[in-house]
């Protein structure tokens, strides 16, 4: 069994500073006590009763200190302070440090001291009043020498006693900062106002103890009740620091305790390591309740209290009497476990703990099953202290939520959380904070600028200028149709000739009049050009297999991207959806990219991790809402006419807020709310199905369409498709993928398209990356598709100049159309 206080054991040989503060003080202790105790030899006033019946009470009182409970001892409460401060200032240093030695020996046995311990404390002690004693000299003579006492008897008492304080904490927490590590002074703040109530007190005792002593040595004994009362301060202030270090609702100690019994044991562990011994690992275990919030949720937070305390006392059941079980509030509880070999004994309290709790816990007769997630950090291996092991003991905790798993150990992969996500987090709200004002210049698909009378569309609507990744410019000027407004309003002129002539070609399609004036809507391909049906800039159409992007364009697709500012800029992408029977482009789903000036093209599924566990991501969804919109309303300017899908977060779905927000930007932009479409995942329905269902039934209500995404990969699903206002189903990319070759993903693509058929809806199949696979999506009655065989994912201004050189393709029966049968089992 180890000792409960390492202050007992004398540290390795490496800490030589500590070992040389102990000597040096025992040195410096018998230099300057020789003398005044060799003189006291022939001392006739020390026979006197006041000296005796103080040195007795000296001696006897330190026999019964005061020792703060709990498990990191502080400095306990010697009454003996009281006395040989008194001696000393009646009787001088000699007597003073004869009796505060044999009162240090006596409370050394009573404690436990080690011998080299209780001759540093003597050493301590005689040093501080050998300083008081030079501050007493300074004075006009002794407070017992007959004379009345002054001010300046006074004064000199004062300094003499802030002198014995201030170097006696001071030599003691030099020690402990020599001994343990740490900053010197946060450590020593940290018990200066117990020193300060219980040690201050005693030292400004002795004055009036001397003064009562010069009347008659009867009126000594009477100290003893201050005595008492400095006795239950510090009774009282330790109780009030203990309970403020203890959960009230388990009995358990807190977050606080929790911290410093793992500074402690760090540096316990250190010293065993640097020893060579066995036992130099520390472990903390963080546990977290699976399904406390059900409990409170549907019985209420009396009976989600009741459970805590059943729970806390089967955890405390399992742990070693050496090892430290904390609530850290919640449903959240912590163990220290020391003296461990490796992660296998981590691993084995951690296997104790799940199994305690795997039993149901039985309250007012019913069973309430409850599990935990257990992460676990090793000292030293995953940190070096408190801050450091209870972080990634919380990302291993995750792991293991995430994993569905029971117990997780700290690993650098799984850390999702680290400071430079933080730093992501941060880049990431700037650039959503400081989007551009409106007011911009309005460009159309190709980027080129729009004229007035397409940038502000048709009368009566109000089409926002610019957007994310369009290349828009702050237009100084302001609306030269209406100018400033302290100027007279005058008729816009007529709009110029665009001299590009992508944009004129585009114009022409969408004038009536043009067409009629004989212009043509496009011109014949050049030699040489790409056949039609096939995309630009290297992305095949319906008649060949996609290229994929260079290896250094993460996004998949050409155009700026790029921020402009500190923290990069965020735009829209979007990919072509395309009618399978008629390869018309139907739609288009808008993809988020964020370029960042130092970190490049950030990945999508990152970007959406860092800001779904904040309020970032509703700005997030806002700032594509608001992105989608304004596009649409360029496209339509243009006389291009698409339906645009987004996705959201299932925290968007949680209040109807964003129902306000998306029926306020269609108002604005004048886009017909059948023009976009929402997209969302069976998970994001399950998270909460009640309050989701409401939001998606006032889109709907409104005119949205809802689009389930990734179909196949939650839950419940044919109950989805029966009771949600739904227009479309979307084919997880991973069963379409393995279509071709796999006979199982090919059933499951076949009977979701002739399930979603029956119940009236549009199905879209994702990730179409071959001829082949496009062709069995027609033969099985998929309505549409997307992918890298019909397009990547582009810019608007890409997309613009691809829809006018895209021409549709409809697909043949052929002999390799024929979906693919799984055998019987």
């Amino acid at each position: 069994m180890e000792s409960a206080d390492p202050r007992n054991r004398l540290p390795s040989g490496r800490e030589t500073p500590f070992l040389c503060l102990v000597a040096g003080v025992i040195g410096l202790a018998v230099v300057v006590s020789v003398l005044p105790l060799v003189g006291l030899a022939g001392r006739p006033d020390l026979l006197s009763a006041a000296f005796w019946t103080m040195a007795v009470l000296a001696v006897g009182c330190d026999a019964r200190p005061f020792v703060p409970s709990g498990r990191r001892q502080t400095s306990a409460v010697f009454p003996s302070t009281c006395f040989t401060f008194a001696i000393l200032l009646g009787w001088g240093l000699g007597p003073a440090v004869l009796v505060q030695t044999v009162a240090v020996v006596v409370s050394g046995v009573r404690l436990g001291h080690a011998p080299w311990r209780t001759a540093f404390n003597a050493a301590q002690y005689t040093c501080a009043l050998a300083a008081a004693y030079l501050v007493l000299r300074l004075g006009p003579g002794g407070l017992f020498d007959g004379h009345r006492p002054g001010w300046t008897d006074v004064l000199a008492a004062a300094g003499a006693t802030v002198t014995w304080f201030v170097v006696n904490y001071g030599l003691v927490s030099t020690a402990l900062r020599l001994r343990f590590g740490g900053r010197w002074w946060p450590a020593a703040r940290q018990g200066l106002p117990f020193e300060l109530l219980s040690t201050g007190s005693l030292l400004l005792l002795a004055p009036v103890l001397v003064t009562a002593a010069r009347a008659t040595a009867a009126l000594i004994p009477l100290v003893l009740v201050p005595l008492f009362a400095v006795y239950r301060m510090a009774y009282l202030s330790d109780e009030q620091e203990q309970l403020a270090a203890l959960d009230p609702l388990t009995g358990l100690p807190n977050r606080k305790a929790l911290l410093a019994e793992v500074a402690e044991q760090v540096h316990r562990h250190a010293e065993r390591v640097a020893r060579g011994e066995p036992g130099g690992r520390l472990a903390l275990l963080l546990i977290d309740l699976d399904r406390f919030k059900n409990v409170n949720d549907a019985l209420g937070h009396a009976v989600g209290d009741r459970l805590l305390v059943e729970v806390s006392a089967r955890l405390a059941g399992v742990v070693r009497d050496r090892d430290l079980l904390a609530r850290l509030g919640g449903d959240e509880f912590a163990i220290v476990a020391g003296g461990l070999d490796g992660v296998d004994g981590a691993r084995e309290l951690a296997g104790r703990v799940a199994a305690a709790l795997t039993e149901p816990v039985s309250l007012d007769g019913l069973p309430l099953d409850v599990g935990g997630s257990i992460g676990i950090a090793l000292y030293p291996e995953h940190g070096a202290d408190y801050a450091t092991l209870m972080r990634h003991a919380d990302v291993a905790m995750y792991d293991a939520k995430h994993r569905h798993d029971t117990v997780a150990v700290y690993t650098a992969e799984s850390d999702h959380h680290s400071a430079e996500r933080l730093a992501l987090l941060a880049d990431l709200r700037r650039v959503l904070e400081a989007r551009p004002a409106a007011g911009r210049t309005v460009r159309g698909g190709d980027g080129a600028v729009l004229p007035p009378r397409l940038a502000t569309g048709p009368p009566g609507t109000d089409v926002p200028a610019g957007g994310p990744g369009t290349g828009a410019a702050p237009d100084p000027g302001g609306d030269p149709a209406t100018g400033p407004w302290w100027l007279p309003r005058r008729r816009p002129r007529p709009a110029p000739a665009q001299p590009d002539e992508l944009l004129n070609r585009i114009l022409t399609g969408a004038d009536p009049v043009r067409r009629h004036r004989g212009d043509p809507p496009h011109r014949p391909a050049p030699p040489g050009s790409p056949p039609p049906g096939s995309g630009a800039g290297g992305t095949p159409g319906p008649t060949g297999r996609t290229a994929r992007p260079a290896a250094g364009d993460p996004a998949g697709g050409g155009g700026p991207a790029g921020g402009t500012g500190e923290s990069g800029e965020i735009t829209m992408y979007y990919q072509p959806q395309v009618a399978i029977a008629t390869g018309e482009v139907v739609g288009v789903e808008a993809l988020l990219r964020w370029r960042h000036p130092r970190r490049g093209m950030v990945d999508p599924e990152e970007l959406i991790r860092v800001a779904e566990q904040s309020a970032v991501m509703r700005l997030l969804t806002y700032r594509v809402v608001e992105d989608v919109v304004e596009q649409l309303a360029k496209w339509s300017a243009a006389g291009i006419t698409l339906r645009a899908s987004l996705n959201v977060s299932v925290r968007d779905l949680h209040t109807d807020e964003i129902v306000d927000r998306i029926a306020d930007r269609l108002a604005h932009c004048g886009v017909r709310p059948e023009r976009l479409q929402l997209e969302i995942t069976e998970g994001a329905l399950m998270a909460d199905p009640r309050r989701v269902l409401a939001t998606i039934t006032r889109l709907h209500q409104l005119g949205v369409a809802i689009s389930l995404d990734d179909f196949g990969t939650g839950y419940s699903s044919l109950q989805h498709l029966r009771r949600l206002p739904l227009s479309e189903v979307k084919v997880d990319r991973s069963f379409v993928l393995g279509m071709a070759d796999d006979a199982d993903d090919a059933a499951i693509v076949r009977s979701t398209i002739e399930l979603a058929g029956a119940l009236g809806l549009r199905v879209v199949a994702e990730g179409v990356e071959d001829e082949r696979t496009w062709r069995l999506l027609y033969a099985a009655g998929c309505d549409a598709a997307q992918g890298w065989f019909y397009a990547r994912p582009m810019p608007a201004e890409e997309l613009a100049a691809w829809l006018a050189r895209y021409r549709p393709l409809s697909p043949v029966p052929s002999p390799d159309a024929e979906i693919p049968r799984r055998h019987a089992r």
